[in-house]
């Protein structure tokens, strides 16, 4: 369906360009593909143009969609929602990748359609994302093969069996990326603290979380196991882990984060 099918990508920022380098390179051709956005930067439609796909700011008429992806913000989703009800036929699957907006949300602006939330993030800019996905009980088990195609592009796709979990996978692996680079910083301000330049103290930090995840990424072995790897009984690890791992160390921290960005993802519902 994917290599025959139309795809319409509504959003050309960097979840929508990170989408649509990962379908090129995956070998869907361009002019399968029409990107719209009322301003997209000069190399997004620089790449537009060298990949042969199409560009309009506006709702093209007349158009036959098989997968309408819309990679807008949640705050504007309302907006964006109501002229592309034209694009939505009969085969039509409709994707959003906006945090918060509901199923009933886009039925209410576009009509009943099989309808897929999902939500990916930003490391998927270099192919190392992760994707929670949910599909209306519209989606027939073809639909979700293609869409679970299209999302695999930038990394594992992971299906929940509630819309609800959609939320709770935004304030965990969706809003991730933003936690762990906030633990970069605050490795480094410590190591600046303990008497490094700040700019060493910067590299250490950054190249030991990312050499880390990398690990992570291709070790056997879960993160627990990991963890214990590198602590020696008595060692230094140990004694970090003492104060990271007391009763008011980063769990509850996490718990409470966590649970803010979910929150927050329920509020854009609104």
């Amino acid at each position: 369906m994917a290599a025959t099918s139309n795809i319409v990508l509504v959003g050309a920022g960097n979840m929508g360009g990170a989408m649509l380098a990962g379908w090129l390179k995956s070998g869907i051709p361009g002019s399968l593909i029409t990107v719209i956005d009322p301003g997209p930067s000069e190399a997004m439609l620089a790449r537009i143009r060298e990949a042969g796909a199409c560009y309009t700011s506006e709702v093209p008429q007349g158009l036959s969609v098989g997968i309408l992806f819309l990679a807008v913000k949640p705050q504007v989703m309302g907006a964006v929602l109501s002229p592309l009800k034209p694009l939505v036929g009969p085969g039509t699957v409709v994707v959003s990748v906006a945090a918060g907006k509901t199923l009933s949300f886009m039925e209410s602006h576009l009509g009943a359609a099989p309808m897929v939330r999902a939500m990916p993030n930003t490391p998927a800019m270099v192919g190392r994302g992760i994707t929670g996905a949910f599909a209306n009980a519209q989606v027939i088990e073809a639909q979700r093969q293609v869409v679970d195609g299209l999302l695999k592009v930038s990394g594992p796709v992971e299906w929940v069996s509630s819309e609800a979990d959609i939320n709770a996978v935004t304030a965990l692996s969706g809003s991730g990326p933003a936690y762990v680079f906030y633990l970069v910083e605050c490795m480094a301000e410590a190591g600046r603290k303990a008497g490094l330049p700040a700019d060493l103290a910067m590299r250490l930090a950054r190249e030991t979380v990312s050499g880390a995840g990398e690990l992570l990424h291709q070790s056997p072995d879960d993160a627990q196991r990991l963890r214990q790897n590198v602590t020696s009984p008595g060692g230094t690890t140990a004694a970090a882990l003492s104060v990271l791992m007391a009763e008011d160390g980063m769990q509850p921290l996490f718990d409470r984060a966590v649970e803010a960005a979910r929150k927050r993802a329920e509020e854009l519902a609104e």
